[in-house]
């Protein structure tokens, strides 16, 4: 089988691309480039977007030397611009938090790439990426469903929630029953070069006000009863649930609790007051034939699943916990499962 692998730079992709070569199909590498000169550059580490993006090409590179396949570099960065970066810088201006590296998935990662790979002339039937989860053909449901990595400090299924059918259909992902030790060991007894190189820690290690196309707007800090207790320098440098960095002198911590674009105002308050029983959520993705009414979710990827009720109502999905949910954020996404089972996802709209 031919397989095209988007590759990195960094040791997962590389041991993903290394294990189907040794399973005998025949692999072809590539890498998708996001990054225009004409970005700011105060950036102090190794991320998925940054101006460091010539030294990943530089490394995929090695690597296919290395395994000995075809190396092709694909210039993803109009359509990033537009899908990710644009939304990005959007839902800041609107007090919202998102997460860039869910949009750049589905659209991008395995969207845009593996569809400018083909229209290059790159045939192939199948696309894999070094990503720690696991998809499985159903017969029953004649679906494909997304499950978890078997490492579960490194299962990743929450930033693939949003894939289509279609591109489930064509995944693999190797990696899907290691551990992120296993790959090492793998890497290093295969001397593959760059079975030491560090992980990337987040879509991009500068600051974000280099991406937030908005001008300095002072607004105000008002407390739960409306009194004005401060001042901020723009709403896109606060989340929810924040508490370093607001300038406040108070005798208890104070607290985002909510952001109000219109108003430009943020609402400060106690760690008690983060806490709500449940969401909204709005452009969901459903992966399976028939969404239960209880499941677990989680409201960001580093969360731990909880028990809740789902309700879907056209486009929206309702989710109740059993027990209250601190600092639950507006633009990052819910992601529900059952087991190991992916069962739906969605941009988080409100909390109530």
């Amino acid at each position: 089988m031919k397989i095209a692998v988007g590759l990195s730079g960094g040791v997962d992709s590389a041991v993903a691309a290394f294990l189907l070569k040794e399973q005998g199909h025949e692999v072809v590498g590539a890498i998708m480039t996001l990054w225009k000169d004409d970005y700011k550059k105060s950036v102090k580490g190794n991320a998925c977007f940054g101006p460091d993006e010539k030294e990943d090409i530089e490394e995929v590179q090695r690597i296919c030397d290395f395994l000995k396949i075809d190396f092709h570099q694909i210039n993803c960065s109009e359509e990033y611009e537009k899908k990710v970066l644009s939304n990005f810088n959007n839902e800041y201006i609107a007090g919202r938090t998102p997460n860039p590296c869910v949009l750049c998935n589905n659209n991008i990662k395995f969207g845009t790439l593996p569809e400018l790979l083909f229209a290059s002339g790159m045939k192939f039937e199948k696309f894999a990426t070094g990503h720690y989860v696991n998809v499985e053909y159903d017969p029953v449901s004649d679906i494909y469903l997304l499950k978890k990595g078997m490492d579960k400090k490194k299962d990743q299924s929450y930033f693939l929630y949003r894939l289509s059918q279609k591109q489930l259909s064509r995944s693999i992902f190797p990696l899907g029953g290691l551990t992120k030790k296993d790959v090492r060991k793998i890497a290093k007894k295969a001397n593959i070069p760059v079975h030491e190189k560090p992980e990337s820690q987040d879509f991009y290690s500068g600051d974000y006000s280099d991406l937030i196309k908005a001008k300095p707007m002072n607004g105000d800090f008002i407390n739960l009863k409306g009194e004005k207790i401060g001042s901020h320098k723009g709403i896109w440098k606060y989340t929810i649930g924040q508490r370093k960095g607001l300038g406040i002198s108070a005798p208890a911590p104070y607290y985002v609790i909510a952001i109000d674009a219109k108003r430009n105002q943020i609402t400060l308050g106690s760690k008690e007051d983060l806490l709500s029983k449940g969401l909204i959520a709005e452009d969901i993705n459903i992966l399976v034939k028939t969404l239960p009414e209880k499941a677990k979710a989680k409201i960001r990827s580093t969360a731990t699943e909880m028990d809740c009720s789902v309700k879907v109502s056209d486009n929206d999905m309702e989710i109740v916990f059993n027990e209250m949910q601190s600092a639950i954020t507006p633009g990052q996404s819910v992601v529900l499962y059952e087991n190991n089972t992916v069962l739906a996802g969605g941009i988080i709209k409100t909390s109530f």
